[in-house]
């Protein structure tokens, strides 16, 4: 049963915001509960629509969060960055 907002569910996971590299080396950002199945899934074209035809993806940076609303807020407000933003987040330090 999906968990709703609040629940008992919600923090009791950890929620990841993460990054993905995608083959035409265009960033995509996204919510999971599991960074490995949801790369898996990008790549067996179960993903998201703008992921399927930039294959491969690789998750290339993740936060954590103890609710899947904090790992959406963070999602919407890197969503809203430049790409040369989003790059230096991704960068290795």
């Amino acid at each position: 049963m999906p968990a709703q907002a609040g629940s008992w569910y919600d923090s009791a996971v950890i929620h990841y915001f993460y990054l993905a590299r995608c083959g035409d080396q265009s960033l995509y950002a996204g919510t999971c509960l599991d960074l490995k199945e949801r790369e898996a899934k990008h790549n067996d074209g179960r993903g998201a629509k703008y992921t399927r035809s930039r294959l491969p993806v690789t998750i290339i940076y993740h936060e954590t969060f103890g609710t899947l609303s904090d790992a959406r807020k963070r999602e919407a407000e890197v969503k809203k960055w430049t790409k040369e933003r989003k790059e230096e987040l991704v960068a290795p330090r």
